[in-house]
């Protein structure tokens, strides 16, 4: 274990796209927001803040060609559950934080993931923003010490519960529409409104 005053490394930022999208029409990572793939927005952010940049997903996910912007990280088929990325993440992250993203954010900017990193959570395994009263575990700072508990979590647990036993240290944002969730079609013309806004 390193020394108390050991530098915490640098996070490896993931975008978590191995979600079967089915509100959306499915293959959510590539779904168009003015003229791009979706999982292009997240990843644009998430360069922003980390010098290593990677997109979890599960084995038949469709992805537009990542070459140069990330590395591709191929998750268990089972179970589907958002926090099987995270914890694949960890296990391949070598012993750094990993800073997740998920693919259906596409408002999320390089402010707001700085806001995450730089908390001073003390020993809390997990940094996450709450949001209109919503904790995000899908744009969260998840140190090593979250695999733990992590490893074996009951699938069909909701992800607010099983990130909250873990000890998350919460963080206030000051935008609120970068946490806009593409689910449905009709999410998209809102992510587009709010893009144009910046």
């Amino acid at each position: 274990m390193p020394p108390a005053d050991a530098p915490v490394p640098a996070p490896v930022g993931v975008v978590l796209a191995g979600g079967q999208g089915r509100r959306l029409g499915g293959d959510k990572a590539i779904v168009e927001l003015e003229g791009r793939a979706l999982v292009l927005y997240p990843l644009e952010a998430l360069h922003e803040v980390c010098d290593t940049v990677a997109v979890v997903a599960k084995r038949d996910t469709l992805l537009p060609p990542l070459s140069g912007l990330a590395d591709l990280w191929i998750e268990p088929d089972l179970p589907r559950h958002p926090l099987t990325g995270v914890a694949h993440a960890l296990q391949l992250a070598q012993g750094r934080p990993v800073l997740v993203v998920a693919v259906d954010l596409p408002c999320i900017d390089g402010a707001t993931l700085r806001r995450i990193v730089g908390a001073d959570a003390g020993a809390a395994p997990v940094v996450a923003p709450r949001v209109h009263g919503r904790l995000q575990p899908l744009c969260a700072l998840y140190r090593p010490a979250a695999l733990a508990g992590l490893s074996g979590f009951d699938p069909g647990a909701r992800a607010t519960d099983v990130v909250e036993a873990l000890g998350v240290h919460e963080v206030e944002v000051e935008d609120p529409t970068s946490f806009l969730n593409v689910n449905r079609p009709e999410d998209l013309i809102q992510a587009a409104v709010c893009l144009s806004g910046r």
